[in-house]
């Protein structure tokens, strides 16, 4: 192998080089340029918003929130195959294959909604004591699920089940996205304006940790390499702010595109993906753990600020739509964003050329 390098490396040059392949993956050793961009738009049409995106990748599936249902996508043709019904105020999707079952969290009715896998027939909703759940996370070692209450500022977490409300944790200010490490830990982003992760024991169910965020206001969209221990948190303030999952050091912060809400890493290729309402997809790549450099932004859409990534092909799901004019202030809306065009609801693929 050594033979195959360039002359100037020299022996201990090309050790080196082998050495990190092999500790970092597939990152240092991957092509040095990225070309993402967009290669196909399905136009579902419909009306109302949108949130999060959840991709059953086994299923070839792409489950989208769209406030009282959520749209199931085939993601071979863009056709829309299925819906989960009355999931008012729905913001989020969790997905247990073991179980064979998902579960949405309703923001406007306290509720989450337990459905069937593979026929998407409701099988429970259970009300629970948090006010407006919107990240919604399945644990398998407990069997739990955890929703993220930003009304409440708390997290409920339920037998995976029966619904039954096993436990209520407080937090410091409204959660947002949530991720776990597999080895018994969840994370989850509090949108502070001084931003802040709180570390769960998914076993025993308490907190164990509250980190801030330097430079990262008001964070919402979080990501983790299980491998690297690493989390990415995405910012109001168009940061990246990359945390050692095990210390609570930040080893990285990175400039974003405006309007952040969602983050996704690619382990096989050595990717972080940091999707931004001003319509662009920031593309990192992962030279170390602690060292990333932005390999392109990809322009997408407006308002396409939530994604799904499939690790498998590479491709990322963004959604949007077009936009009318905002409507007059009000007191309860002093400002109001802009509505979303009816019928022009648009399921995004970006994907390597």
């Amino acid at each position: 192998m050594l033979s195959s390098l360039p002359r100037h490396l020299g022996q201990s040059a090309g050790v080196a080089l082998i050495v990190s392949c092999i500790v970092y993956s597939s990152a240092q050793c991957a092509p040095a340029d990225v070309s993402h961009s967009v290669i196909q738009r399905w136009t579902l049409g419909g009306i109302g918003g949108w949130d999060y995106l959840t991709l059953d990748a086994a299923g070839k599936r792409l489950f989208v929130s769209r406030g009282t249902r959520v749209d199931v996508v085939d993601t071979g043709s863009g056709k829309l195959i299925g819906t989960v019904s009355n999931t008012k105020g729905v913001h989020g999707i969790a997905l247990a294959e073991e179980l064979g079952r998902g579960y949405t969290s309703n923001g406007k009715a306290d509720s989450v909604t337990m459905f069937d896998l593979a026929t998407l027939k409701t099988l429970k909703e259970a009300p629970i004591p948090g006010h407006n759940p919107d990240a919604i996370l399945y644990e398998p070692t407990g069997k739990h699920v955890w929703t993220f209450n930003g009304r409440s500022k708390d997290v409920t977490v339920l037998d995976a089940e029966s619904l039954k409300v096993v436990r209520t944790l407080a937090v410091p200010d409204k959660p947002e996205f949530a991720v776990d490490d597999g080895e018994g830990h969840i994370f989850v982003n509090i949108e502070s304006e001084a931003g802040q992760l709180v570390v769960f024991d998914s076993k025993q169910l308490t907190i164990t940790a509250t980190w801030m965020l330097p430079g990262c206001a008001s964070p919402s969209g979080l990501a983790i390499d299980r491998t690297h221990h690493r989390l990415f948190s995405v910012c109001d303030n168009k940061v990246m702010a990359v945390t050692d999952a095990v210390s609570g050091r930040q080893v990285a912060k990175l400039a974003v595109g405006d309007g952040p809400d969602a983050a996704a890493y690619d382990a096989h290729r050595g990717l972080v993906f940091s999707s931004n309402g001003e319509g662009t997809l920031s593309i990192f790549r992962q030279e170390t753990p602690d060292r990333y450099q932005l390999a392109q932004s990809v322009t997408t859409q407006r308002g396409a600020r939530t994604m799904a990534l499939d690790s498998a092909s590479g491709k990322v799901y963004l959604v949007s739509s077009d936009f009318d004019a905002p409507p007059a202030p009000t007191p309860e809306q002093p400002q109001p964003r802009p509505v979303p065009t009816p019928e022009t609801f648009t399921v995004l693929t970006v994907g390597p050329r």
